[in-house]
């Protein structure tokens, strides 16, 4: 209950500091709006059902492409893990791969797949999958080997070891990389959204632009930040709340 009002202090003392950048003028009011006027076309979005198809569009290519990821990472890893030939190979291309911003993926997303939502679906992918792949890879090389020894002794082998002691042992980093591609995989959205004319809540940020309506580019940002809070409470810090209970790291 503390922390809940620690959290509604902070945030009423930040939006008093919005309000206070308003009034004293620093800005025009279409480079920097107030919070009333973007309460107010926070609600005209929902009203009139904008900003709830936006929210569906993006999250339906970010459930795509975002699932995919975890599939292709977490699959990734594991082979760069656990085979030399992948680590020495396929790890090194990946290594480099994740200095390349996403955004250089454009280009060959609309040459291979035009304007359309599989273009957009790729630069999720390739923003997602990378730090899903490295964090598995890095979990699974921090796996004790007298795990593994313990569990071939006891005749687990091939996916029997991956499911029953690679993968649990290695899940705190997957979480991880899982949370931070979740991360990455918003950014490649939005960027894949501004850039190419489509429905979803990148493209109602770039119609708030060219309209000089930053109340509405602003709406559309915590629009985001909301849909993030509510992703990383309702899922990922459940999942790593229960990894520290069964590894017995919570405090009692």
């Amino acid at each position: 209950m503390y922390s809940i009002f620690k959290r509604a202090v902070f945030f009423i003392l930040l939006i008093g500091f919005w309000e206070l950048l308003f009034r004293c003028g620093i800005w025009p009011e279409y480079v920097l709006p107030s919070p009333v006027s973007v309460y107010k076309t926070l609600i005209r979005g929902f009203q009139d059902q904008t900003f709830i198809i936006g929210i569906a569009i993006s999250m339906k290519r970010i459930a795509i492409g975002y699932g995919i990821s975890i599939v292709i990472g977490i699959f990734l890893g594991l082979l760069i893990g656990r085979v030399r030939v992948f680590e020495e190979t396929l790890g090194s291309l990946i290594s480099g791969l994740q200095t390349l911003p996403t955004i250089c993926w454009l280009p060959l997303a609309l040459l291979w797949f035009g304007l359309n939502d599989r273009a957009i679906i790729f630069l999720v992918i390739m923003g997602a999958v990378l730090s899903i792949t490295v964090a598995t890879d890095v979990g699974v090389k921090s796996v004790p080997p007298l795990y593994i020894r313990a569990a071939k002794t006891m005749g687990a082998r091939g996916w029997k070891l991956y499911l029953e002691v690679i993968i649990p042992a290695a899940l705190p980093h997957i979480i991880t990389g899982m949370k931070q591609g979740w991360s990455f995989a918003w950014r490649s959205l939005m960027a894949g959204e501004l850039l190419i004319v489509c429905l979803g809540l990148g493209h109602l940020m770039m119609i708030g632009r060219e309209l000089n309506d930053m109340s509405q580019v602003i709406a559309v940002m915590i629009v985001i930040v909301i849909i993030g809070i509510l992703v990383d409470r309702l899922f990922f810090v459940k999942m790593e709340k229960r990894i520290r209970e069964r590894w017995g790291l919570v405090k009692g």
